[in-house]
């Protein structure tokens, strides 16, 4: 069974940073794209960013851009998520999430068939 475990995660405060980290369990890791993903209660899960197997594309949504960082192990079957500059509206549920695929570009939930169990980050101002 394909399992993703998260780790990080926390409290911090605005300009503070965070590091998230998401451990693969199946060798075919590197053969997928691998993403992260943020939702807040009663909202629909949203995009964040987004690396190739090669970790050599990235995607990233508008509103971290230059802020986030993806980055990938394929010899640890690992995925992080640096972020820094931390901002209130960045607070939320952070989940990681794989497919099947070489391009990124695919910025829906639907598309992803493996997530994590999800780590609350919170941002104060």
């Amino acid at each position: 069974q394909v399992q993703l475990i998260q780790s990080g995660g926390g409290l911090v405060q605005a300009g503070d940073s965070l590091r998230l980290s998401c451990a693969f369990s199946e060798r075919t890791f590197s053969t997928r794209i691998a993403a992260w993903f943020r939702q807040n209660p009663g909202k629909d899960r949203e995009f964040v960013a987004a690396i190739n197997w090669s970790g050599g594309s990235t995607d990233y949504a508008d509103s971290v851009k230059g802020r986030f960082t993806i980055s990938r192990d394929n010899a640890k079957n690992t995925v992080d998520l640096q972020m820094n500059s931390l901002k209130p509206e960045d607070t939320a549920v952070y989940y990681c999430a794989v497919r099947f695929g070489v391009r990124v570009g695919l910025r829906s939930s639907a598309d992803y068939a493996y997530w994590g169990q999800g780590t609350q980050v919170s941002v104060s101002s």
